[in-house]
């Protein structure tokens, strides 16, 4: 079996390589490619390219693409090897429109990070812009300007280009009637650079590529000066021991990104202040009444909090419009790319699968909009079980028709389905941040950010002493886990202050053959799957605005969401939680001491802490979210 899928890659690769050749050809024999500096209100202009259909005997819609990652090749007779969002698309004929976004690349004007929205009426100055209304002036532009359309555009892009898509969506031009935001950021504070406040230290690496002001249009990147500063900290072969030797984050600022305004920006607002709450996307997706397809992946780590919510906020503000959400077992972007074999670490899931979203779900959605052909078949989510490894349509996101699901805590390590928690249990561990619990069970280099850990084996993690592990006992049915996740954990602690890892693990059977992409030195026999995770910084607990320190000792309440699940666990499997307070170099170190600012802590503050975790505590999953007390700055919290 392992010789015949070697022998498959191989085809595989060999199909690609002869695919590519074969879409560059046709991207030059079918295509013209146009360069403008289209101007916007402020008079700012953004570097645009456009290809348009050789073919002028037909109008074409018009698929924009806005991205601070380089529209390049520059150059009219620089092309891309393949447009659109598919080959599957570009062969069905559009006009691609690609744009660098203002500050970036061959673009005019500053640049901001998740730059903050203005509402309509507050719009009167031409001065006041933000990314919905540069996308309104292009889209304006090109209407005039570019011949052969039939005044209808569409958006879509991947993570940051998903972001730019969804912001476009508040106050659309007209025209933009179908919108796809794939992976896209909603909220920096919950999105890609943090996880309910903690700081993702993974991300050292990209900060480089957003903190740095170009002198004016460039075509050069301006990155790897910040790149070459932090790589001379040490060997970057060993994620974990590189992030470690570098201390306390303060030696960051001190020695690498003292340069670098969005570091700068992340170590001054430490809270989810104004700063970050006026960069929320969320509040101002209302008046939407096109349609919108948000895509993403259940093992993405970089944006899986921001399909989700994005999906969920215009669901909950916009009734008229058509939302349909897209959920599938990739990583970050996998759907963009077909390997033939889809596969997250030593997990597969199937042949074909981004092919099959490629042709049967967006390619079906654009074209039914934007050209008013074929049927609106796709239901309202189209999610795929990555438990039982099969597509299912929903007619609602989150399902009602799935039971909810409480797990209880118990002695012994003990799991419990639908039955209460040894309310008189104490579970105890000693968390020491000189000593933190790493994010995975393999040796890592430093990357700008991690991806195969989302389905890693978690046996390095229950062996630990600092590491809760709770299981059930072997499954006699299926199980499936549907929606919303809620920790709810009772605790106390020793220290001031402690971050609470929460993960749900699909635990495989004795009997678990290798599947085939299963490396030689792993056995799939009692493999422990991470599922769904989530870490929710301590101080947080009643407000992200205001953080407070624990009183050591005193029991306390951390009540957080995990992101949503569809997975169902399989006869002869055991449902898994494991709870801990590192999760490294993954997560930052908290000091465990409530200092003012963790960016700015010394290496005197990290101390040892010893956290007690109740049996009243319990995680449930499917039901509404209703007893969730949030503060008032995340109305997007509330149910």
């Amino acid at each position: 079996m392992k010789r015949a899928f070697i022998l498959l890659c191989f085809l595989v690769t060999a199909a690609q390589a002869f695919s590519q050749d074969a879409d560059s050809l046709f991207v030059r024999n079918n295509y013209e490619k146009h360069e403008y500096r289209i101007p916007m209100r402020d008079g700012v202009e953004l570097f645009t390219c456009v290809y348009t259909p050789k073919d002028q005997s037909k109008k074409y819609p018009m698929m924009l693409h806005r991205t601070p990652y380089s529209v390049g090749p520059y150059g009219e007779d620089a092309y891309k090897t393949v447009l659109g969002p598919s080959k599957y698309m570009m062969r069905d004929m559009y006009i691609f429109v690609y744009q660098d976004v203002r500050g970036r690349w061959m673009s005019d004007g500053e640049y901001d990070n998740m730059r903050p929205q203005i509402d309509g009426n507050k719009k009167k100055d031409k001065d006041q812009i933000d990314e919905s209304s540069d996308t309104f002036d292009t889209i304006e532009w090109l209407l005039k300007k570019i011949k052969n359309n039939n005044g209808k555009v569409g958006q879509w892009g991947i993570s940051y280009p998903g972001h730019y898509t969804a912001a476009a969506l508040p106050e659309a031009h007209p025209a933009l009637v179908a919108s796809s935001p794939q992976a896209p950021i909603s909220d920096f504070f919950f999105d890609d650079f943090h996880h309910m406040g903690a700081f993702l230290q993974s991300y050292l690496m990209a900060f480089p590529v957003f903190g740095y002001q170009t002198d004016g249009p460039t075509s050069e990147s301006w990155y790897n000066k910040g790149w070459e500063k932090i790589r001379q900290a040490g060997s970057m072969s060993d994620g974990y021991e590189f992030n470690m030797a570098l201390g306390p984050l303060k030696n960051v600022t001190e020695k690498y990104y003292s340069e670098d305004f969005f570091w700068d920006q992340v170590v001054e607002h430490p809270n989810y202040d104004e700063f970050w709450q006026k960069r929320n996307l969320l509040p101002h997706l209302k008046g939407i009444d096109d349609a919108v397809m948000t895509v993403g992946g259940w093992f993405d780590a970089e944006d899986l909090y921001g399909p989700l919510n994005i999906y969920k906020t215009i669901e909950k503000n916009n009734p008229k419009a058509k939302n349909t959400i897209v959920m599938g077992p990739w990583s970050h972007g996998d759907w963009y790319r077909e390997r033939g074999s889809q596969a997250i670490n030593d997990i597969y899931f199937g042949d074909s699968i981004s092919t099959f979203y490629q042709k049967n779900i967006e390619m079906k959605f654009f074209k039914y909009y934007l050209k008013n052909e074929g049927e609106m078949t796709l239901p309202e989510a189209f999610m795929f079980d990555t438990g039982v490894k099969k597509w299912k349509e929903f007619a609602e996101w989150p399902p009602k028709d799935i039971p909810a699901v409480k797990l209880g805590f118990a002695e012994n390590g003990k799991l419990l389905v639908n039955e209460e928690g040894d309310k008189n249990a104490a579970f105890k561990y000693t968390s020491d941040p000189d000593h933190p619990v790493p994010y995975t069970s393999q040796v890592e280099g430093v990357t700008f950010t991690p991806r195969r850990f989302m389905t890693d084996d978690q046996r390095h993690a229950s062996r630990r002493p600092d590491v809760l592990t709770f299981k059930t006992d072997v499954l006699t049915d299926d199980v499936t886990l549907a929606g919303e996740i809620l920790a709810k954990l009772k605790v106390a602690l020793s220290t001031t202050d402690a971050d609470f890892i929460v993960k749900l693990i699909d635990v495989y059977p004795d009997t678990a053959q290798a599947n085939p992409v299963t490396p030689k030195n792993v056995t799939m026999a009692g493999y422990q799957q991470l599922v769904r995770h989530e870490v929710f910084r301590g101080r947080f607990r009643n407000s992200f605005a205001e953080p407070e320190p624990f009183t050591p000792g005193k029991v306390e309440d951390v009540t957080f969401p995990l992101q949503d699940i569809l997975h169902t666990f399989k006869k002869g499997h055991r449902i898994m939680i494991q709870i801990h307070s590192t999760w490294f170099p993954y997560i930052d170190r908290n000091p465990q001491k409530f200092v003012d600012n963790i960016y700015k802590a010394d290496a005197e503050d990290f101390q040892k802490a010893e956290i007690t975790v109740y049996g009243s505590s319990s995680v449930e999953v499917g039901a509404k979210q209703s007893s969730l007390e949030v503060p008032d700055e995340l109305e997007l919290y509330k149910k």
